[in-house]
């Protein structure tokens, strides 16, 4: 296992690597910067994602868990720049209970690259469990230009 930080406006953001794959991102320092090409790379992107000089992330991805967790996260990931959807219409699309989909996207072991911060609930700004919750997951819906619901 390989970490590396980037700072940005959303925190410092430690970045995991197992094998070829990013594995996780949470917030703080990492205890040892161990960089690689693909965590380089990463940096990189979170990097201009950050500047608002990029919108779509192409990094080397491996979420570790169920093949529900999976499929949550790859829906998640489909979600564009800039937009957002709700647990319900995750949920409609995988055939699966809402709440399911809530615990899935808390357990998003990639936050911010794959971006369960643009999942809302039925009735609006729901928890964010990356570091600063809900004032985090507004920062990056108004850096994204989606905070419009909040006004």
């Amino acid at each position: 296992m390989k970490t590396c930080t980037v700072s940005t406006q959303f925190g410092d953001l430690v970045l995991i690597q197992t094998g070829d794959y990013i594995t996780k991102l949470d917030w703080g320092r990492a205890p040892a910067e161990e960089c690689t090409h693909v965590l380089e790379e990463a940096c990189r992107q979170i990097a201009a994602y950050d500047a608002g000089d990029l919108q779509v992330f192409d990094l080397p991805l491996r979420v570790e868990g169920s093949e529900f967790q999976r499929a949550v996260c790859a829906a998640m990931s489909a979600i564009p720049f800039g937009d957002t959807c709700t647990y319900g219409d995750i949920a409609k699309a995988l055939g699966v209970p809402a709440q399911a989909v809530g615990g899935a996207c808390g357990g998003n072991p990639i936050p911010v690259i794959i971006p369960c911060h643009r999942v809302m609930g039925a009735k609006g700004l729901t928890g964010f469990s990356g570091a600063g919750g809900v004032e985090t997951k507004v920062a990056l819906l108004r850096h994204e230009g989606a905070g419009g619901f909040l006004i």
